[in-house]
């Protein structure tokens, strides 16, 4: 069964080819980074636009890449929430149109489940039930995914999420866009433990998560620096902050699979790609006797493949939607 696949949530273009939900046929991603650049970070207006000129561009070169056209495909699948509104309209919109004009059923993608989907692609072997954890620049979730289509939430960021605690850190450092993998670059060769960083907690709720508090005790840092007319070692300052994370994430992963009794560990999202949460969470597992499951940084990243590969399971599942689609910018990941 070969999915069609379209992801527009932010400011990569995608669309990719999946075959069975854990083959890439093709998987094109057209990005706007440099220019969002300019701006610090992502224009929601300039991104919708960007996606509207691209879109047609980069499903064609799927189709082509994957050696099929739209005869052989058997469904259109699209992330349909959450993310930037007017970026998601503009994925959602040309996948009905394309998919009522070529008479192929339409499925509707929630975006946290593709990236959970992405491990499909890397890992053949991987199954539900495992715990996720889900942290990206936008969310930071640990998820008990109990089959390919139920998932049930352990605990989620109160306020800020892990990557856009990096991303607001690195900015306040004078780092470019994205903030999260310059900061990650940067902090190699510096002192982890040069900081004394907070490591807030949420009271009753063990497997909830705040960044909120370490985002602002680091910027009070740079500030505290700057009042005094001194330099700030960044390079530490990058260190302590990605170690804190790390660490903050590792603990309550590891504490939640022990409570639910998961042995199958599973990262996705953008900031899976963090080379000290890969790091941490790798020696904690092995030491716990889990298994870790991470995705290439290939797909770690927003990008389309990881839509058709849950898009899949979704149809299996005899989920269809309809050209009343819509996309929102807020969704549950249960739903």
């Amino acid at each position: 069964m070969k999915i069609l696949s379209i992801e527009s949530s932010c400011d990569e273009t995608a669309a990719a080819v999946i075959e069975d939900g854990r083959r890439i046929l093709s998987n094109i991603v057209a990005t706007q980074v440099e220019e969002h650049r300019l701006y610090g970070g992502v224009v929601p207006e300039i991104a919708s636009r960007r996606h509207a000129e691209a879109i047609s561009g980069v499903t064609r070169e799927a189709l082509r890449e994957a050696g099929v056209t739209m005869a052989d495909i058997d469904a259109v699948a699209v992330t349909a929430y959450p993310g930037l509104i007017g970026a998601l309209l503009v994925g959602v919109n040309f996948a009905k149109g394309l998919a009522f004009s070529a008479g192929k059923p339409l499925v509707a993608v929630h975006h946290l489940r593709g990236h959970i989907a992405s491990n499909y692609l890397a890992h053949p072997a991987l199954k539900p039930p495992f715990l996720c954890l889900v942290v990206s620049g936008g969310h930071t979730h640990l998820v008990l995914c109990e089959d390919y289509t139920r998932f049930r939430i352990l605990g989620r960021t109160r306020d800020d999420a892990a990557g856009e605690c990096f991303d607001k850190a690195a900015r306040a450092m004078g780092m470019p866009y994205p903030g999260g993998i310059a900061l990650d670059k940067h902090a190699e060769g510096g002192d982890p433990h040069a900081f004394t960083l907070p490591h807030p907690k949420v009271e009753g709720c063990p497997f909830d998560f705040s960044f909120s508090g370490l985002k602002t005790a680091v910027l009070n840092q740079l500030h505290n620096a700057k009042q005094k007319g001194c330099e700030v070692n960044t390079k530490d300052l990058s260190a302590s902050l990605r170690f804190t994370v790390a660490d903050i994430l590792t603990e309550k992963v590891i504490a939640a699979a022990k409570e639910t009794g998961m042995t199958d560990i599973v990262i996705a999202g953008g900031v899976s790609a963090n080379s000290e949460l890969r790091r941490q969470l790798q020696a904690a597992c092995d030491k716990e006797g889990f298994t870790l499951y991470m995705p290439p940084l290939s797909l770690c990243g927003d990008n389309a493949a990881m839509i058709g590969a849950q898009g899949y399971y979704e149809f299996i599942s005899g989920q269809r939607a309809d050209l009343s689609l819509n996309a929102a910018a807020t969704a549950s990941i249960e739903g």
